[in-house]
């Protein structure tokens, strides 16, 4: 079975949010990494989880609806999505999806973690 050609990194930000660096590809098989990596990210009264696509590679399909399945257990906690670092190319699939009307888009980790905190 192929392996995921993914690595996440979980660090905190402030004290009601956690941000998780996607580096490499969002696909079918990062399903067991993205969600101990927000199993990590959701710790105490972490209320926002922002998602750094900086370092995304590629995204397919699958990937979105990993996001969606992540939004739902999101949702259920009553926790915030957000993002950063999409390139436009990903930033139109997440128009074209309306995932933008779900899952903030922010255009820097400083503007995510200032909406993060603010909620």
């Amino acid at each position: 079975m192929p392996e995921a050609q993914v690595k996440m990194n979980v660090r905190g930000a402030g004290e009601k949010a956690s941000i998780i660096d996607v580096q490499g590809e969002l696909t079918a098989f990062a399903e067991g990494v993205l969600m101990d990596a927000y199993n990590q990210a959701s710790d105490g009264q972490v209320r926002a989880i922002i998602l750094n696509f900086e370092d995304l590679e590629y995204m397919n399909s699958s990937g979105i609806g990993l996001l969606v399945t992540l939004l739902i257990r999101i949702n259920r906690e009553k926790q915030q999505l957000l993002t950063y670092g999409l390139s436009d190319h990903y930033r139109s699939i997440f128009q074209i999806t309306r995932l933008d009307d779900a899952i903030a888009i922010h255009d820097s980790e400083e503007e995510a973690v200032r909406a993060a905190n603010s909620a």
